[in-house]
């Protein structure tokens, strides 16, 4: 395929700089041709060529959902699927162009982050441009690719889990999308009883106007292994609506553990319509842990199946809505198997009449037997024209159980701000202060650069200065 340099991308007319140079973008929208030349350009064998199509016929055959969020506003033929900078994938950070390496720096990724984790992946639109893993894990088996390197290094494992186990394309409109133009993202696997120490890092860019993003995430944890994946995006401002559509496939095997955190502060022009889904067997456990900040609409709620005996999950979460934005997030618990147990705290804020809601699914199935379960969910409102609602649904299969729900919103109230001001602090100080004891259990679930990061992006966003 002839290479062309691509530089009818106008960032100037949005009042941003960039000088990110692209070798290749497709047209807009979705189409049997666009998906085909995605597939040819990344050489792919012909079964994955086969299963892009097969998805792109489940997307065109379901109808766009009309619950949750509004969607009627976003327009899939107006958005470019492919959009490839013009570099290869570099296994030394000195090795990025400048350019793109500038932005990623910019985004405080900071030099001290960087050493202390086990592996890094940077993701740029629609291609990772940065990929590199610590020499001790490499000599222990452990691997961590872009998910296209996966796919030609170990085409038998990507063919047996992608997309056939845990998330299929019949799933839902945007899991059939994904599974059409994916590109990008991450594969992990943790061979048997091997510890990862420190965490492993991939971050998502999606950097020019009217793009969406569309990654692929796959890890397998196999028995009695251990690993921490942290996962973080952005996106600049723009008056034209992208779109992020990724999918996180995780397996966790008997007696293994995963935790997988999120900091996810996409633009206020961006829908952010993301499927996330663990597998996991007896005794394993999964951790989500996901803070969601920007993006003018979103539908996210990752899903544990807890399919073996003594399996466990938990979920904390914390969501920011602003002016302009509503987020409509949750999780899913589906206890399956006995003794599995589940805990669920999700914690939303909203201010300037932004939209937060909890959508949760609790499901006991009947061999559940023994089964645990807890739901905890709050709502704080900042002033009198937001709202945070939350709409769990509970389904219990089984007598032999142990359920507990609990439901509070509420707003700042002016006893609390007058309080505090008696103390010494001023009214923002002391707002400031009471949402950061919110989030709390949020923040001390993450390493401490994140728990920063995350008090970070809220004080901005108390300020307005977000997007």
């Amino acid at each position: 395929m002839k290479k062309t340099i691509v530089n009818d991308i106008d960032f100037s007319r949005y009042n941003i700089k960039n000088e990110v140079r692209y070798s290749y973008k497709t047209e807009k929208g979705i189409s049997k041709k666009i998906v085909e030349e995605i597939s040819e350009r990344k050489n792919e064998p012909k079964w994955m060529r086969d299963f892009r199509l097969k998805s792109l016929e489940i997307y065109e055959s379901k109808p766009m959902p009309t619950w949750g969020v509004d969607l009627s506003q976003l327009d899939i033929n107006s958005i470019v699927a492919y959009l490839s900078p013009d570099t290869k994938m570099k296994n030394s950070w000195d090795e990025v162009p400048e350019d793109i390496r500038n932005t990623f720096e910019k985004l405080g990724i900071p030099e001290a982050e960087k050493k202390a984790l086990s592996g890094v992946g940077a993701q740029y639109d629609s291609e990772v441009v940065y990929h590199s893993i610590k020499d001790n894990l490499a000599k222990q088996g452990v691997i961590f690719e872009d998910m296209d390197t996966a796919l030609k290094k170990y085409p038998d494992i990507i063919k047996e889990y992608f997309m056939t186990k845990n998330v299929t394309p019949n799933d839902h409109k945007f899991a059939a999308l994904h599974g059409a133009i994916w590109s990008g993202g991450t594969f992990v696997y943790v061979p048997e009883n091997v510890k990862v120490e420190v965490p492993l890092q991939a971050y998502f860019r999606m950097n020019a106007p009217g793009t969406g993003q569309f990654e692929h995430t796959l890890i397998i944890a196999d028995r009695g292994s251990e690993v921490r994946f942290i996962e973080g995006c952005s996106a600049p401002q723009y008056a034209v609506s992208n779109l992020h559509a990724g999918c996180v496939e995780l397996f966790v095997k008997e007696g293994a553990r995963l935790i997988y955190s999120t900091i996810e502060n996409w633009s206020k022009n961006t829908y952010n319509l993301n499927t996330k889904r663990a597998l996991v067997d007896k005794d394993g456990v999964i951790e989500w842990i996901s803070g969601s900040f920007g993006s003018h609409k979103t539908m996210l709620y990752p899903c544990s199946v807890l399919r073996g005996k003594g399996a466990k999950s938990e979920y904390t979460g914390v969501t920011f809505a602003a002016k302009g934005q509503h987020l409509d997030t949750g999780s899913k618990m589906i206890h399956l198997a006995p003794y599995t147990s589940s805990k669920v705290l999700a914690k939303s804020i909203s201010k300037d009449g932004g939209i937060t809601n909890y959508r949760g699914l609790l499901k006991i199935g009947p061999n559940a037997e023994g089964a645990k379960a807890s739901v905890q969910c709050e709502g704080l409102m900042i002033d009198e024209i937001s709202r945070s609602d939350t709409m769990p649904i509970i389904e219990v299969l089984n007598d032999n159980v142990d359920i507990g729900h609990e439901a509070k919103v509420g707003r700042i109230s002016d006893e609390q701000i007058f309080y505090l001001m008696t103390r010494g602090l001023s009214e923002d100080e002391a707002r400031s202060m009471i949402v950061r004891g919110f989030v709390e259990p949020v923040a001390k679930s993450l390493p401490l650069e994140y728990a920063v990061e995350l008090n970070r992006l809220i004080k901005l966003e108390l300020e307005g200065t977000i997007g």
